[in-house]
């Protein structure tokens, strides 16, 4: 590895379009109509695992007498081996087949699921969780691809819009599941059922793949890229890591040496890629479309906010007010009720509005969290947690002017030959987004004197962030896309 970063001459290679601003040419045939209910289960058990495991935790702990380190890494084994995983799984997508990566990441990941819900000891349910995390990449970037190749022109926007629905509904009312299975303790299970509830699910979807889906790849099957696999996961490892697990060790020497790490990592990974890959994993043309570019800075803004609210709101509503795990997901739903008004109707309101139905629904979410941060103010420790509704319905309907049209607005202008490499970024970016998020949420809330005063500043500083997306969205492109343009040489 180390040559082939020493090395200045770059590695020839064919000539490919560079990501140009035209949408891909329309799908020969109809999609199958099953093909959005089989990828989107995907995404929803995706999401739903990612969240619901914190409604499990106390269970687990009691049940496999698991320690500290063993419920952290519960938690953190899933977000990291996913978040280490996508750019790769994006390119193996374009080189084996989307279909077919999506298949073995979906049965890798029911799988998995099994490996959860009957783990016998607190190790052997973080394994699960790895591999857990592993097959959800796998799946990510091909929905993504899936959808970005099977559908055109409004169907594509319409597409998205499910997609974007999907992500959501799992995230906002996976504690609301996780607390209903747990209460309802089917067959005894208590919190295995949280996991084992992904076995009939994901064979349902498994059996219709094949016949849903259709296969494609990247034209002209690009290589693996070994080296840039090797600086990737570890660029995104040593950068995961030290943000999941720094604050709760007090930020030892070993997470600064990690974060320090990655940067040069990351800029190794970067000089690989643009000079010396004769078949990169990131093509670094895809950075001069300025819809990509500008659009993965909104993501990365948007994600930010999103995991690290739903957990400053989980631990003010469960340990700052003392509501169990049912009570909290019932509160979550005014979000989510909201969520599901503006989400079914977001691709109408990007055709009317264009990039500023990003700028609307994150200007919403700005008020919607300083309505809340107004109101628990007011209410302290005893007044009654549902004087934060309104502020969680205008929050919830911000968030669905976003999810989609900002996904959307990345993918559609990029290139058909790039597809799966930008959906892995794209991907990528959400998971790193939430994981720093949390992590400087984190110290902003638990810095705080006390979980109702720490949850006051941490929506607050979520409301500034909202506004900067609401501006980083003016660097969108004005339009839809625009005529093709001739593809610059390699390097131009």
């Amino acid at each position: 590895m180390s040559s082939i970063l020493r090395s200045n001459r770059p590695v020839p290679r064919p000539q490919s379009p560079a990501p140009h601003p035209h949408p891909v040419p329309a799908p020969a045939g109809r999609p199958a109509r099953g093909l959005l209910p089989v990828v989107l289960t995907a995404t929803f058990m995706t999401a739903l695992d990612f969240f619901i495991v914190n409604v499990a935790v106390p269970s687990v702990q009691v049940d496999l007498r698991a320690g500290p380190s063993a419920v952290q890494w519960v938690i953190a084994g899933f977000g990291l081996a996913l978040a280490a995983g996508l750019v790769t799984a994006g390119r193996l997508g374009d080189r084996y087949g989307r279909r077919r990566v999506f298949a073995l990441g979906l049965a890798l990941f029911t799988l998995a699921s099994a490996g959860c819900g009957l783990a016998p000891t607190a190790g052997a349910l973080v394994a699960a969780r790895v591999l857990q995390g592993l097959a959800a990449a796998l799946t990510g970037p091909q929905v993504l691809a899936i959808l970005r190749t099977a559908f055109s022109g409004a169907a594509l926007a319409r597409a998205f819009a499910m997609y974007g629905l999907t992500l959501g509904v799992g995230a906002v009312f996976g504690q609301l599941i996780g607390g209903l299975l747990i209460r309802a303790d089917l067959f005894g299970l208590d919190w295995r059922a949280c996991f084992l509830i992904n076995l009939p699910v994901g064979l349902a979807a498994l059996v219709l793949v094949r016949r849903c889906l259709p296969e494609s790849r990247a034209p002209q099957r690009p290589g693996l890229d070994p080296a840039g696999v090797v600086l990737v996961t570890l660029a995104l490892t040593t950068l995961v890591l030290p943000l999941i697990q720094g604050r709760e060790q007090g930020w030892p020497l070993w997470t600064w040496l990690c974060l320090g790490g990655s940067a040069v990592l990351l800029a190794a990974f970067g000089v690989h890629q643009h000079r010396h890959s004769a078949s990169p994993l990131v093509d670094t043309r895809l950075f001069r479309e300025r819809a990509f570019s500008a659009g993965i800075l909104a993501q990365l803004a948007f994600w930010l906010g999103q995991a690290s609210f739903f957990l400053v709101l989980a631990l003010y509503l469960q340990q700052g007010r003392g509501l169990d795990a049912l009570g909290a997901g019932l509160v979550f739903t005014t979000i989510g009720l909201a969520y599901l008004l503006t989400s079914i109707t977001a691709d109408r309101l990007a055709a009317r509005l264009g990039r500023q139905v990003v700028a609307v629904g994150a200007l919403l979410m700005a008020a919607g969290l300083g309505l809340i941060g107004l109101a628990a103010y007011e209410v302290g420790t005893t007044g009654s947690v549902w004087w934060l509704a309104p502020g969680l319905f205008v929050d919830g309907l911000g968030m669905g002017m976003v999810i989609a049209p900002v996904t959307t607005m990345v993918l559609t202008r990029v290139a058909p030959e790039l597809v799966g490499s930008a959906a892995g970024v794209l991907a990528t970016v959400q998971q790193v987004g939430g994981a720093l998020g949390i992590a400087l949420i984190g110290i902003v809330f638990y810095g705080a004197d006390g979980f109702p005063r720490g949850f006051e500043l941490s929506v607050g500083v979520l409301a500034v962030l909202e506004l900067a997306l609401a501006a980083l969205v003016q660097l969108l492109p004005r339009t839809g896309p625009a005529p093709a343009v001739p593809a610059p040489a390699r390097g131009a």
